[in-house]
């Protein structure tokens, strides 16, 4: 999506609002269980989805560390939503949520629907508190 005069989370919502995914409901529903974790997380369209960042101070770093984002749906397949962590790997996921063992850091979290974000809920709201815990202030 092209920048433009909207604000981050306008283009979030629009992002959502015109989706054709055939899970925009569930994509919204994550959306808000995200935002209503802690209010440091933000949001915005990266790499051409919604993403979430951590929005407070922090000491300066290489971008390609990815040490702001916490997380970016992966929308490609049409049977669920992946939620991608691009430091994964550094949260002590006490839950077993995080899934993969990628060799860049990355975990993710596959979200099939409504029911099975409901079920995940919880874990979900953990790992993002343990990420942000860990950021260096």
């Amino acid at each position: 999506m092209a920048k433009n005069n909207l604000s981050d989370k306008d283009q979030v919502s629009k992002y959502i609002e015109t989706s054709a995914h055939p899970l925009a409901n569930t994509m919204q529903a994550i959306r808000e269980i995200i935002l209503n974790t802690d209010d440091i997380i933000a949001e915005h369209i990266k790499w051409n989805s919604p993403a979430f960042y951590y929005n407070g101070s922090m000491p300066d770093f290489d971008a390609k560390e990815y040490k702001r984002d916490i997380v970016v749906f992966n929308l490609r397949n049409k049977d669920y939503i992946l939620l991608v962590f691009p430091t994964g790997a550094t949260v002590n996921d006490t839950t077993g949520i995080l899934e993969g063992n990628y060799t860049d850091g990355r975990r993710t979290i596959t979200i099939m629907d409504l029911a099975d974000l409901t079920v995940k809920k919880e874990n979900l709201q953990c790992v993002l508190k343990q990420w942000i815990s860990m950021v260096k202030k």
